[in-house]
C-alpha cells in the first residue's frame, strides 16, 4: 500500500502521515492510531517504537 493510499483511507493528509512516519510528529491522535492500526490489521506495538532522550531504543 502507498503512503497516498494509507492517507485517504485513515482520512490525514499525505503530508501528515509524513510526519507521522518520518518520526517527527510530537504527537498523535489515538483515533488516527485506531485508523491506521484497523487499515494495516496490526497492533499499536508493530508501528510505534520508544527511543530515549540518547537516542537508544527500548522496548516497552
Amino acid at each position: 500500500m502507498t503512503n497516498k493510499e494509507l492517507a485517504e483511507k485513515i482520512d490525514i493528509t499525505e503530508a501528515n502521515l509524513s510526519i507521522l512516519c518520518s518520526g517527527k510528529a510530537k504527537a498523535v491522535r489515538f483515533s488516527t492510531l485506531e485508523k491506521i492500526c484497523e487499515v494495516l490489521e496490526c497492533d499499536v506495538g508493530d508501528i510505534l517504537k520508544y527511543v530515549d532522550e540518547n537516542g537508544e531504543e527500548k522496548n516497552l
